[in-house]
């Protein structure tokens, strides 16, 4: 039984890498020029799913040093896409979050991706939409099984 499930698994992952490949999904490049690092990128992100969050907790999902996510947000502030605020109950706490620039950034990446997700689904009929949805529902059930409601 476990051979068929990994079996089962494997194909879904191929499928997936296949109808990537078949979207050939395209950023715009003016979304990208704003010379922007990985890590940068992935911060906006965290910042974009779990909101205004501190440095401990960004440090913590990016796997590095406070000092290694300071240095990071330091770039992000003088780049204008994340702002930085005290934590009203305790002014030791610093929260950051998206500034405009930064949703406007974030949320254009974001707004590109459901667009291929609209793509993927452009055609289908009302069954097969129907069932994207049962999987789409079952996918989020599993996820916030394992994650525990994905909460930060």
């Amino acid at each position: 039984m476990k051979q068929n499930e990994e079996t089962l698994v494997r194909h879904i992952l191929e499928t997936g890498t296949r109808i990537y490949s078949a979207l050939n999904p395209a950023i715009r490049l003016e979304m990208l020029s704003s010379d922007i690092t990985v890590a940068q990128l992935r911060t906006l992100l965290i910042l974009l799913t779990d909101g205004a969050s501190r440095m401990s907790h960004i440090a913590s999902v990016l796997d590095v040093a406070l000092s290694t996510a300071t240095g990071i947000m330091d770039n992000l502030v003088r780049k204008e896409l994340v702002v930085r605020e005290t934590d009203p109950h305790d002014r030791r706490l610093v929260i950051c979050k998206l500034s405009p620039g930064g949703q406007k950034l974030i949320g254009g990446l974001w707004r590109s991706g459901e667009s291929q997700m609209e793509r993927l689904l452009d055609g289908l009929t009302l069954e097969q939409l129907g069932k994207a949805d049962e999987v789409a529902e079952m996918l989020l059930d599993n996820v916030s099984r394992n994650t525990g409601g994905g909460t930060k």
